[in-house]
């Protein structure tokens, strides 16, 4: 089961392992309409936090995000105070009554220390109580083939009848080539004397480190527009966010604007599905860019889901 399902980033990393789906949960009608354009065969169970355990299908393993706006960094940090918080919740109920062999879980690394560790030990104690053997690490979606720097937190669960050992996988640094999430046919082209853009390069955050003649050089750079100053990388984009859509990276001596459809590339959505929302114009460019912040790292439930199948 896929719940908080979002447009499925965690369906297809299991279906990569040879899983199938026999349902999703998710109430935000945007991601829904992508979500059912992706998958046909698909059965919504609406909110998690209104349905009765015993109305759901059996299922061997349910993954899920859970609102990571309480949690983040980025964020207010109110945790389990905030109403969203108790998704988590929600979802401890489901597992208590349905009881399927494991559990994969994602979250925003900033969980473990919201409020001196004190929310992560109580909800890691409450997935125990719900009878599951629990394992957590950060891992990044970088090592795992993709160009995005994305810390995540995965909690990994097994019912506590299953004896075998797991491991999380390790990931491979870098292993990719940057044009494989590029867009051929993108052409939002940055007009460098915009002036928001010029105001990037020369405000005091800036103290001359980031040039524009410079930048026009370099191929492959990506440009960070979020922070009060410019930040600049290479060969790789920092994470994806619902909100920013500030990204941009240089390709032969122009400056382009990272577009959804790269977006979703580096979140290791493939292109045959992508190219279902490509030029559609029942879909939103501004949703599909937040719908892809929000999307599970394809490549990274892929890798932790064979490990966990090794362990059932």
């Amino acid at each position: 089961m896929d719940f908080c399902s979002g447009i499925g980033g965690g369906r297809l990393g299991l279906e990569q392992c040879h899983l199938k789906c026999v349902g999703h949960a998710e109430i935000n009608h945007e991601a829904l309409r992508t979500y059912e354009l992706f998958f046909k065969d698909t059965h919504n169970f609406g909110d998690l936090m209104r349905i009765n355990p015993n109305d759901l299908p059996d299922f061997d393993m349910l993954v899920s995000g859970f609102p990571c706006q309480a949690f983040s960094i980025n964020g207010k940090r109110k945790g389990l105070e905030d109403e969203r918080g108790t998704i988590i919740y929600g979802l401890i109920r489901i597992l208590k009554v349905k009881q399927p062999k494991c559990f994969l879980l994602e979250n925003v690394k900033g969980l473990i220390h919201h409020k001196q560790q004190e929310t992560f030990k109580t909800i890691i104690k409450a997935l125990q109580e719900a009878g599951y053997t629990t394992y957590y690490q950060i891992l990044n979606s970088t090592d795992f083939q993709l160009a995005q720097k994305r810390e995540r937190l995965y909690i990994v669960g097994f019912r506590k009848d299953l004896k075998h050992p797991f491991h999380f996988p390790l990931g491979l640094a870098n292993d990719y080539y940057f044009e494989d999430f590029l867009d051929a046919d993108n052409e939002c082209y940055l007009d460098v004397s915009n002036a928001i853009f010029q105001r990037y390069l020369h405000n005091p955050y800036n103290h001359n480190r980031v040039f524009l003649e410079n930048i026009l050089t370099l191929e492959n750079a990506v440009l960070d527009t979020r922070q009060s100053d410019l930040r600049l990388y290479f060969n790789v984009f920092p994470t994806l966010r619902t909100s920013r859509h500030g990204l941009f990276y240089t390709q032969k001596g122009k400056i382009k604007r990272l577009n959804a459809v790269e977006s979703l590339l580096l979140q290791g959505f493939p292109r045959d599905l992508i190219a279902k929302i490509k030029n559609n114009p029942n879909f939103k460019e501004s949703h599909l860019l937040s719908q892809a912040g929000n999307a599970m790292s394809v490549n990274v439930i892929a890798a932790i889901a064979k490990q966990m199948l090794k362990a059932i």
